[in-house]
């Protein structure tokens, strides 16, 4: 079909991490996850792009409007747009909560909102509704032997994942003049200032900050991998490739915490190509 092509260009593309996992499906899942990817990255790219906050809160409507059509099955083969055609058909083969999806919209909100986090509570519901999001609506496609706790299990990977983008991401957010590590954890470890410049701020123990943030994130990884025997041999492939490269990434930052402050750390391809073939051969990264 024409529309997952589409959604599988995108996600080639535009999924550096993500892509890596989802090739280890068998196709009818690959193509639902690329669909998948394809409306959150639309999401996403409202969120982070130069539009007015009107403008981009009509968008956030419009795709509201869009879920609205998929729920209720009104979405047709010759509609023009792609993702739209894509997801409807994904949510007919699996049991795709689509439901997530406005849960992703309300963090995007939050962000246009310019929402600060004053304690790790309030940036966990952040997270949940950004990243636990993604995580369900990729169970619906994988399937899960105790639906139940596998989705509780999805939130917490995907709050792990959350924490490790957050750190990655502490410079190039601070100059789009967001931070989302909690207010009472910059006070404990003096960073209140922000992360404006390549060092830390003076006098602050970003070090031990970094630490702290990472240790919290490893927990979280420790517990959603339990996810992984709940699933079947190639959605638990998928999975831990995707988790497993952004736990790499987040022993790299704990290993040297400054370099956020210098660039975006990421894996070169060659060391994500093997987090995947481990994930398919049985490993956990």
């Amino acid at each position: 079909m024409a529309a997952y092509r589409y959604c599988e260009a995108v996600t080639g593309m535009q999924a550096r991490n993500f892509s890596y996992g989802i090739r280890l499906l068998p196709e009818p899942k690959r193509l639902a996850m690329s669909a998948l990817y394809a409306l959150a990255r639309r999401v996403d790219d409202i969120g982070d792009g130069d539009l007015p906050p009107e403008r981009k809160a009509e968008l956030l409507g419009r795709t509201r409007a869009l879920l609205d059509e998929v729920r209720a099955g009104e979405v047709h083969e010759d509609d023009t747009d792609p993702i739209k055609v894509a997801l409807a058909d994904a949510a007919e083969r699996f049991p795709v909560p689509v439901d997530a999806f406005d849960e992703l919209i309300d963090g995007v909100e939050m962000d246009l909102r310019g929402a600060e986090y004053a304690t790790f509570e309030d940036l966990r519901t952040y997270c949940r509704c950004v990243a636990g999001s993604i995580g369900r609506l990729s169970l619906g496609v994988f399937g899960c032997t105790d639906p139940k706790l596998g989705a509780e299990y999805a939130d917490t990977l995907g709050l792990a994942l959350q924490l490790t983008n957050i750190l990655r991401d502490l410079r190039e957010d601070a100059a789009n003049g967001r931070t989302y590590l909690p207010a009472e954890d910059l006070a404990r470890f003096g960073c209140e200032s922000g992360f404006d410049t390549a060092r830390p701020p003076a006098g602050a123990d970003f070090t031990g900050l970094v630490a702290f943030e990472a240790a919290r994130a490893q927990r979280y990884f420790e517990e959603g991998l339990l996810l992984l025997p709940m699933l079947d041999r190639r959605s638990r492939a998928c999975t831990a490739a995707m988790a497993g490269i952004y736990h790499r990434l987040l022993q790299r930052i704990a290993a040297e915490p400054e370099s956020v402050l210098r660039g975006r750390v990421s894996l070169p391809g060659w060391e994500k190509a093997y987090v995947a073939l481990s994930g398919l051969a049985g490993g956990r990264s």
